[in-house]
């Protein structure tokens, strides 16, 4: 369980790329529920997947934007050296816990829990959470604020991505 109001969140490739995810955990930070920070070296994971998915140059590139627009300060810069001292299981992952690290981020938010070892995490004073158990934590700590966000979030949904959003619900 979450027990701040107000906390800093890295958010890992695979909880920014389901359109269904995304939408909502930003819709939760535009609504102040956490502050959502991510690398350059998570967009560029970002944009990959997008470009794999069949997704636009141009569009990608329009989301990015959008996403860095709405959140100015969400981007870690100069983490790059933490890397090397970095232990975890899968080497692929130290530049999420360096920029979480460098951000002095309560969490990191993932689907790939099993590469973030919690007794590692706790040595730097960080937790990894699934998308679920964040979300679920959210909207304990502030429910009216939570529904608020994902209100606006289906009033907003006129023209959804349908291309990511049938790719991922044909998955679940």
């Amino acid at each position: 369980m979450i027990h701040s109001v107000r906390f800093t969140c890295v958010l890992d490739t695979n909880v920014i790329y389901p359109i269904e995810i995304r939408d909502l955990l930003f819709w939760f930070a535009y609504y102040e529920l956490f502050t959502p920070k991510w690398s350059s070296h998570i967009f560029c994971e970002w944009e990959e997947v997008m470009s794999r998915k069949g997704i636009t140059k141009e569009e990608i590139k329009k989301r990015s934007d959008i996403a860095n627009l709405a959140f100015p300060d969400a981007l870690v810069v100069n983490y790059e050296a933490l890397i090397p001292g970095l232990t975890l299981p899968d080497e692929k992952d130290c530049h999420v816990l360096a920029a979480a690290i460098k951000t002095n981020a309560n969490f990191i938010v993932t689907n790939n829990l099993k590469d973030f070892p919690e007794d590692y995490l706790a040595t730097f004073g960080l937790v990894a959470k699934s998308a679920d158990d964040f979300i679920a934590d959210i909207i304990d700590l502030n429910h009216e604020r939570a529904l608020d966000a994902f209100r606006k979030l289906v009033l907003n949904r006129r023209n959804p991505d349908l291309d990511e959003f049938q790719n991922h619900s044909t998955k679940t």
